[in-house]
């Protein structure tokens, strides 16, 4: 019988590959659309912070991004997409939760209460994430860029002119993962604080190159330009995926091998 050595070398090889991937370290990512991953074959420029979290650790961990563009904790859970990070989770992985824009909406579908079933549906994801013999990371909100107009005169607001103060517009909605990661002995990363820091020390004018703030005409994807003060450019998800990076490695030292800093 003739044996084929170059093809069993190749599977032989293929089969090492194969087991090396599957043991592999993977961070989850759950979310919102501050995190999700954006199309880039359309030339746009939107990205989701975990987009970029690649960037910054080696390929001896795989990343994958289950964040979802207007996603709750409720939604998220009902959609059945946390089911299906939990079908694929295993011992020594990691979760990096971070939820909160959308969860204050009114939408019946979306809407959760601080204190209440937002905390609980936080809860719920670090319990089914430890049950699986894995680490949850919380994280609260990234920060709008939310500078509201200063009062020039009294009863009456320059509403073509933003205000030099950032002003913080998720409430409790931040408070809650601070609370639960106490209470629950959860590796926490403050990004609504870190972001308020690092927007606020930008000013109204420097911070829009984070944001999606597109004048008029510089892109012909945007000939009408944008103003979006919630959602991240190239650019800024670079910067905010590169604070969660050094962040998580600081809570988590046992990722810091897998860490690199661009």
């Amino acid at each position: 019988m003739r044996i084929n050595i170059l093809g069993l070398l190749v599977c032989l090889m293929f089969s090492a590959f194969t087991i090396k991937e599957e043991c592999k370290i993977t961070i989850f990512m759950i979310g919102d659309s501050t995190m999700a991953d954006r199309d880039i074959k359309t030339e746009k420029i939107e990205r989701g912070w975990g987009q970029m979290l690649s960037l910054f650790f080696t390929d001896d961990i795989n990343i994958k991004n289950h964040a979802a563009c207007g996603r709750s904790t409720l939604s998220f859970i009902n959609e059945g997409r946390w089911e299906k990070v939990l079908e694929e989770l295993k011992p020594n992985d990691y979760v990096v939760i971070q939820f909160g824009h959308n969860d204050e909406k009114t939408d019946s579908a979306l809407h959760t209460v601080p204190g209440k079933t937002f905390d609980n549906n936080l809860r719920r994801f670090i319990h089914d994430t430890r049950e699986k013999g894995a680490t949850p990371i919380l994280l609260n909100s990234i920060v709008r860029r939310n500078y509201p107009p200063t009062l020039e005169t009294p009863h009456q607001y320059i509403y073509e002119k933003e205000g030099n103060i950032l002003v913080d517009s998720h409430g409790e909605y931040i408070k809650s993962p601070r609370r639960i990661a106490e209470e629950e002995n959860v590796p926490f990363v403050d990004m609504a604080d870190l972001t308020y820091q690092l927007v606020s020390s930008l000013g109204p004018e420097e911070s829009k190159k984070l944001f999606m703030w597109i004048p008029k005409g510089k892109y012909k994807q945007y000939p009408k330009g944008k103003i979006d003060n919630t959602h991240l450019n190239v650019y800024g998800a670079r910067v905010i995926a590169g604070i969660v990076a050094s962040e998580i490695v600081k809570v988590l030292p046992s990722l810091r091998c897998y860490y690199r800093s661009n």
